[in-house]
């Protein structure tokens, strides 16, 4: 069985929850608690000495790093592919994966910063109006990119990747109402975002916290 450390609202953690719910594999989860210290307790830096989530521990091998954790899922796993398709369409799969962790998650950086992690009277008005520009085009990018019901075509890891970014991004409104990203997310992508959520397993990995 894999013991899945998490921590509830990260974007990198939940797409390696949906990855352990697609392929079906057994697991046991770990919540762990940024304001405990726990991503820095020895026991855990033994795991990731990096101190971040997530992390997989299976059958004593370690392995962190989300994009890493979803391909060893999906070669040690059985159950329905995370990179499906032929060679070029997993070639497309893994393009996208790349696509939403170096731009899109690039882009939404200094929102993060600013309305999740920065006290509001303390707050960069330019820094966040520079970050909501950014992620309004990335969200129009992606609209363009997405190639059928799911972003590569079949259900795949890219969007895995791309939903809980785009979650997150659209969480921060509940502090910031005046991002208005809701309003930048055309009709392909939010049906696309629909029919993740219709997902058997989705409502399961929901962010323990946002309930």
């Amino acid at each position: 069985m894999v013991t899945f450390y998490y921590g509830s609202g990260s974007p990198y953690s939940w797409r390696v929850w949906l990855a352990l719910e697609h392929k079906r594999a057994p697991y046991e989860l770990k919540l762990m608690s940024f304001s405990a210290g726990d991503l820095r307790k020895p026991e855990y830096l033994a795991i990731n000495p990096r101190h971040k989530v997530p992390a997989i521990v299976d059958d004593g091998f370690a392995l962190y790093e989300s994009a890493a954790v979803v391909e060893y899922l999906d070669e040690k796993c059985a159950g329905a592919k995370l990179f499906p398709g032929d060679v070029r369409q997993r070639a497309l799969t893994r393009r996208m994966v790349q696509e939403a962790d170096q731009y899109y998650a690039l882009a939404m950086e200094k929102l993060v910063d600013q309305v999740l992690f920065t006290p509001p009277d303390k707050w960069d008005e330019e820094k966040i109006s520079e970050g909501r520009e950014d992620v309004t085009r990335e969200l129009t990018l992606w609209e363009s990119l997405t190639r059928g019901d799911y972003l590569a075509g079949e259900l795949s890891a890219a969007d895995f990747t791309l939903y809980p970014l785009i979650a997150l991004s659209l969480r921060m409104e509940k502090k910031r109402q005046d991002l208005y990203l809701h309003a930048s997310i055309g009709p392909k992508l939010a049906g696309w975002m629909r029919r993740i959520e219709a997902l058997p397993y989705f409502q399961k990995t929901w962010p323990p916290h946002w309930k």
